[in-house]
C-alpha cells in the first residue's frame, strides 16, 4: 500500500459539474482530491480486505442472531422498548439488506481492523462507484497510471444484481433523504440509478414530503402508496420519530431493514468482540459503562466483562477511543491516551448517547495524512473500497476522498 502522487485531471472541474458532483469541493477545500492515489496489490485487496470484509459482515449477522433475543442488549443498544419487537420481526422474517461500508485501519502489512460498520445510511457511495472509477478509466487513457492497472469496484453493478435478485422486474421503489443535501442525494439518486438499471421503478421524495394515509400507509410527495422505501435516514432517529408508530402495520418494506438498527451502531462491536474474541480484524471493544471503574476508578469491570477486560487492560491504559453508540463523521469521539483526553471532536452533538470503548489502533500516516478504507458491502459480500483522510486521528467531516488503484 502506497499514497502515489499524480497530476490531476486537467479538466476535473468540468468533469465533475457534467456528472453532478456539486460536493467534490466543499467547505473551502477539495473533498474529491486526486492529486495522489493509494496504490494496492492485488493480493492486498483480496486477503487483506475484501475476504476480511466478508467474513465480517456474516460476523455482524451472528451478532444480530444474540442481540434480537436479548431485551438487556436491545437496550443497551438505544432501542426503544415500544420497538423491540419491530427490530426482531424484522431480522425473523429476514427483511432484506441492500449495503453498508465498514471503516477499516489498514497500513499495507498487518490486518485490517474495523473500526465501525456504518450499515444503514453510508454515504460517500458515488464518490465510490461511479466517479473514482471515471478517475481509473481517464488517467488510464492519459497513461498517467501503469497499463493494466484496474481498481476494486464492482459496487455499481453489485448493486444492480442485488435488486434483480431482491425484486421482480418493474418493481416501484421510493427513494427518500433529506432535502437539500447534496451528499445524500448523490446516494440515494446512486441507488436509484442501481434500481433503474435492474429494471425497477425509481420516486423520489424529499423526506419531510411524506405522509401517512388515514389507512396507516406510506404515502409520497405525490399522495402515491408506498411498497418499498429506501431512506437515506439513520433507523435511530427515525424510532425517535411518530411516523414511527406506524412501520409495523404499513406494510411498506424499508431498506435498509429494521433490523439494521443494531448493526448500525457501536454498540455492536462490544458484542462482536465478546463473540469473537481476539479475532484478528477486530478491536477489543466494551460498553464503557460496564469497564468505566476499571478504566478510571481503579476498580474492575462487572462480573459479565471482567476476565474478558483484564485480557486486554494494557491495551486499554495505554491508549483506548470512546465513541457514542450513534454518531456520525467522528462526532463526539475522544481518543484517551495514559488515563489523559489526547484528542476529541469539536463536534459534541451525540455527547448525550452511551459510550462503547474500543482500543486504539492507530491509523497508517501518508505525508500527513491519516487513510480510512471503506470496504462496501453489498447483499453479502465485499464488492469494493473507497478511501477517505484526514489530517487528524479523528476522521471527521472535512475527511477527503481518495482514488485508489492496483498495480503489482
Amino acid at each position: 500500500m502506497q499514497k502515489i502522487s499524480l497530476p490531476p485531471r486537467p479538466n476535473l472541474a468540468e468533469k465533475a459539474a457534467e456528472v453532478g458532483f456539486t460536493f467534490a469541493h466543499m467547505h473551502g477545500e477539495p473533498y474529491w482530491d486526486e492529486t495522489s492515489a493509494y496504490r494496492f496489490t492485488l493480493e492486498q485487496i483480496e486477503t487483506a480486505i475484501e475476504d476480511p470484509a466478508t467474513d465480517l459482515h456474516a460476523m455482524t449477522r451472528e451478532a444480530v442472531d444474540e442481540i434480537v433475543a436479548s431485551e438487556a442488549l436491545m437496550g443497551k443498544l438505544g432501542i426503544p422498548p415500544a420497538h423491540f419487537d419491530l427490530i426482531a420481526d424484522s431480522w425473523s422474517r429476514n427483511e432484506p439488506e441492500i449495503y453498508g461500508r465498514m471503516d477499516l485501519a489498514y497500513d499495507g502489512k498487518g490486518p485490517a481492523k474495523l473500526l465501525e460498520y456504518n450499515a444503514d445510511t453510508p454515504t460517500s457511495l458515488y464518490e465510490s462507484a461511479a466517479f473514482q472509477w471515471q478517475w481509473l478509466e481517464d488517467q488510464l487513457e492519459a497513461g498517467v497510471l501503469p497499463q493494466g492497472a484496474d481498481q476494486f469496484n464492482g459496487i455499481h453493478e453489485a448493486l444492480v444484481e442485488r435488486f434483480r435478485e431482491l425484486f421482480p422486474e418493474n418493481t416501484d421503489i421510493h427513494f427518500t433523504a433529506v432535502a437539500d443535501n447534496p451528499e445524500d442525494y448523490a446516494t440515494v439518486e446512486s441507488m436509484a440509478w442501481a434500481a433503474r438499471e435492474a429494471g425497477m421503478g425509481a420516486h423520489y421524495s424529499d423526506l419531510d414530503k411524506l405522509a401517512v394515509s388515514k389507512d396507516g400507509q406510506f404515502l409520497d410527495a405525490e399522495d402515491r402508496v408506498i411498497g418499498t422505501l429506501f431512506k437515506l435516514y439513520p433507523w435511530e432517529d427515525l424510532l425517535a420519530d411518530d411516523f414511527a408508530r406506524h412501520i409495523a402495520k404499513s406494510g411498506c418494506m424499508f431498506l435498509e431493514p429494521a433490523w439494521k438498527a443494531v448493526v448500525s451502531n457501536k454498540g455492536l462491536l462490544p458484542v462482536l468482540w465478546r463473540m469473537f474474541p481476539g479475532h484478528p480484524n477486530l478491536l477489543p471493544a466494551f460498553f464503557a459503562d460496564d469497564v468505566a471503574d476499571a478504566l478510571v476508578g481503579g476498580g474492575r469491570a462487572v462480573p459479565e466483562v471482567a476476565a474478558a477486560f483484564d485480557r486486554v487492560a494494557g491495551q486499554f491504559r495505554i491508549a483506548h477511543v470512546v465513541k457514542p453508540i450513534f454518531s456520525r463523521e467522528g462526532a463526539s469521539v475522544a481518543i484517551v491516551e495514559g488515563g489523559e483526553v489526547t484528542e476529541t471532536s469539536p463536534n459534541t452533538e451525540y455527547d448525550h448517547h452511551p459510550r462503547i470503548v474500543q482500543a486504539y489502533h492507530a491509523l497508517p500516516e501518508f505525508d500527513g495524512f491519516r487513510p480510512v478504507v471503506g470496504a462496501w458491502i453489498v447483499g453479502r459480500s465485499c464488492a469494493g473500497i473507497g478511501l477517505r483522510e484526514d489530517r487528524g486521528r479523528i476522521t471527521q467531516d472535512l475527511s477527503r476522498f481518495k482514488p485508489h488503484f492496483i498495480a503489482e
